[in-house]
């Protein structure tokens, strides 16, 4: 038996629209909240709210432009050369500090003023780059600060956190997505829908999580 209703913070991303699929499996009810917040990238934005409409999901999306006026990262600042590779010493500059943290806090406000507790986040400790805030330790403390926060029961849930980026592809496989994300969604860094641009970190990923991933089955 589903559960009742979840909130997925939504990118519009490989990542986050396998999560949406995994939730419309799990909750009878399912609605998106995606942020802008000074991204290069912007038309994530609207991927993402196409996407819901296809699917026929709640779309919402909240301007949170104090992100990009926090530090400096090459995802919303465009003078700033993004790292091809992850440094060896310190985090890749497509780290935007906080962002994990401000999405599922300001998502958790949200959902609660509509009843909902349970939410969705597509992050991943296997494929996190680098990023601190994708880490699991990170999600359960998290969690257990809104929860003390608001005096409510709130339940994160990672669909992706144990797995890596072929897995991911297996799950959409598996949920009948496959070719959905692969066609649909932006992953890139640089803003190109589908397969993307090929060279950025994200799209390094992607690809070679989908190679390993048909590899597996036969390149089919």
């Amino acid at each position: 038996m589903r559960k009742s209703s979840a909130l997925v913070v939504f990118s519009g991303g490989q990542d986050s629209t396998t999560c949406l699929f995994w939730a419309l499996k799990h909750f009878s009810k399912v609605t998106t909240l995606t942020f802008r917040y000074g991204q290069k990238h912007e038309l994530e934005v609207e991927m993402a709210r196409k996407i819901a409409g296809e699917l026929g999901v709640e779309f919402n999306v909240m301007d949170i432009p104090f992100i990009a006026n926090l530090g400096a990262n090459s995802l919303t600042d465009s003078s700033i050369e993004m790292d091809q590779e992850k440094p060896a010493d310190s985090f890749p500059n497509t780290f935007v500090p906080g962002r994990n943290h401000f999405f599922l806090s300001i998502a958790a406000v949200f959902a609660r003023e509509r009843g909902i507790f349970d939410l969705v986040t597509g992050v991943s400790q296997t494929d996190f780059s680098g990023y601190p805030d994708c880490r699991d330790s990170f999600i359960k403390s998290l969690n257990v600060t809104l929860n003390l926060a608001m005096d409510e029961q709130f339940a994160i849930h990672t669909p992706l956190m144990w797995i890596d980026k072929a897995q991911t592809w297996e799950l959409a496989d598996s949920l009948g997505a496959l070719d959905f994300i692969r066609n649909k969604t932006l992953t890139c860094y640089n803003g190109i829908p589908g397969d993307g641009c090929g060279h950025c970190p994200a799209c390094k990923l992607r690809r070679q999580g989908l190679e390993k991933y048909l590899a597996s089955r036969g390149g089919k």
